[in-house]
């Protein structure tokens, strides 16, 4: 190229439009890019101040996500708290509801399902997670939160162990204690006898009658009733010898004889008939020795034997006379119901009776003549009447007892009281937790705004020192365009002139 010459106006011409050229590349750069610094060679001390607000808004930008997270982590711990709160509620509704009843089997019922909010407590607890972090699994689960980019600026918050409920540090609540049944049995047997008394005329005795005048009996013999026949046994307990006096009447005799348990005397006066009902074997016996009347000998003898399921409880057993009330009543003393004694009750009925009641079971052995009870709880059967399940001729005093091997924990108004205060703590300790959780999650959530309108202040200052102003930088490119425009002109009037040399030719 260096043997063309040009002439001056041209190259000056030239010169111009390359320069313009640049100029417009420069200005088109820039409106494409929005940047008026794009490297080091633009502008050294713009592009590296803004790269290093870049760098942080960078940084923090990363530290915003992990923020995120933690106040994701934050908001699922709140969440299990929340449910555990209202869960720990029903618990205490519960201990409340079994305060209110004095039902041994319905306590028992609530120490249930006590014991299974508690369960559901501590799965809330565990399920209570966040991308592998639980707050309230305890040891191993504390959040950081970091804020800035050294790692100097931070908030840690501690987790608490509510995956299991016993633990002193936690909820401090224990499962209760459930009910284990017991049983015992109620042996139902007896027989009856009868001795008729008249007189030397045939005729039958009244109560009032003096024992003397049956033809059988005379002045200075002696009845007992007696443990075994032919002059065997002992004299049943409870009992006297009764010595044949001037005044001495029928109905001294079934008085005396109505002394023993388990034993029932009565006399009817129509026929002249003593019936002597009992549980076990007895005999009435005169015992004198005297010449006019052989002795000893039997007057009644009466061997007991076992009911079966349709017998009825009046008819060969000393336990149960017309109108007894029987109760069953649990250990707290609670009564589930009663059952009168008419004169066709059987051990049917009343083997229906004591199982119609939840929590109790009742079955009669005809080859053993037991009803057996079984129940959850603590449980009596017991009656009015003394002689009552009585055993040996010995009064029972207390009547049939069921007794638990383990009682619920609900069984006591103390015990009740004393889970109460338990559980009214145990929210206490939530509520406070809760407020310690929701302090550090508004601290976060502070921290994550500051940090958004940080970022976007660093990010900002970097646009000043390396952005663009488009609507100059587009000026410049219409003014560019204009200059190439007139260069190029300018340059075709320079040519021009250097041609007028061919019209010589």
């Amino acid at each position: 190229m260096s043997d063309i010459t040009l002439s001056a106006a041209v190259r000056q011409n030239l010169l111009t439009l390359q320069t313009t050229a640049d100029l417009m590349s420069g200005v088109q750069n820039r409106l494409a890019t929005g940047k008026k610094v794009n490297s080091a060679l633009d502008n050294p001390n713009s592009f590296f101040t803004a790269s290093g607000l870049n760098f942080r808004a960078n940084d923090l930008s990363s530290l915003l996500d992990d923020m995120g997270q933690v106040v994701q982590t934050m908001k699922a711990a709140d969440q299990g708290i929340t449910s555990i709160t209202k869960l720990v509620e029903t618990a205490k509704a519960k201990a409340n509801q079994a305060l209110q009843t004095q039902s041994q089997y319905e306590r028992a019922q609530y120490a249930k399902q006590y014991n299974d909010l508690l369960k559901q407590i501590e799965d809330v607890a565990k399920d209570s997670s966040y991308k592998g972090k639980n707050l309230l699994a305890g040891e191993g689960n504390d959040l950081t939160a970091i804020f800035n980019e050294d790692n100097t600026s931070k908030l840690t918050v501690s987790a608490v162990d509510y995956t299991d409920t016993t633990l002193s540090g936690g909820l401090n609540l224990s499962d209760l204690a459930k009910a284990k049944g017991g049983a015992s049995a109620l042996q139902i047997e007896g027989g009856k006898t009868s001795v008729t008394f008249t007189n030397g005329s045939g005729n039958t005795l009244t109560s009032g009658s003096l024992i003397s005048d049956a033809t059988s009996l005379e002045l200075g013999d002696v009845l007992q009733l007696r443990t075994a026949a032919s002059g065997g046994g002992t004299l049943v307990s409870g009992t006297s010898a009764i010595t044949i006096g001037a005044n001495t009447t029928v109905q001294n005799v079934v008085d005396e004889i109505n002394k023993a348990a388990g034993v029932r005397a009565e006399f009817d006066e129509k026929t002249g008939t003593l019936s002597i009902t009992s549980n076990d074997n007895v005999y009435l016996r005169n015992t004198d020795a005297g010449a006019a009347t052989p002795a000893p000998s039997d007057l009644a003898s009466l061997t007991a034997a076992n009911f079966t399921a349709g017998s009825q409880l009046l008819m060969d057993t000393g336990s149960f006379a017309v109108g007894d009330i029987l109760k069953l009543v649990d250990g707290n003393g609670y009564e589930l119901g009663s059952l009168e004694i008419g004169k066709k009750t059987s051990v049917n009925d009343l083997v229906d009776f004591i199982k119609d009641f939840n929590g109790v079971k009742a079955s009669f052995n005809s080859g053993t003549g037991k009803v057996t009870i079984e129940s959850d709880v603590s449980l009596t059967l017991k009656s009015d009447n003394k002689n009552f399940n009585a055993a040996a001729f010995t009064a029972d005093t207390d009547g049939v007892n069921v007794v638990a091997q383990q009682e619920s924990g609900f069984a006591s108004d103390e015990a009740i009281n004393k889970v109460i205060d338990r559980l009214n703590n145990a929210l206490s300790n939530l509520r406070s937790q809760a407020s310690e959780f929701g302090t550090n999650l508004s601290t976060v959530e502070i921290r994550q705004d500051y940090t958004k309108k940080m970022i976007n202040t660093l990010q900002e200052g970097a646009g000043k020192l390396t952005l663009a102003d488009t609507n100059q930088e587009g000026a410049n490119l219409l003014a560019l365009q204009t200059r190439q425009q007139l260069g190029s002109t300018s340059l075709s009037f320079a040519s021009q002139a250097d041609q007028t040399v061919l019209s010589l030719f």
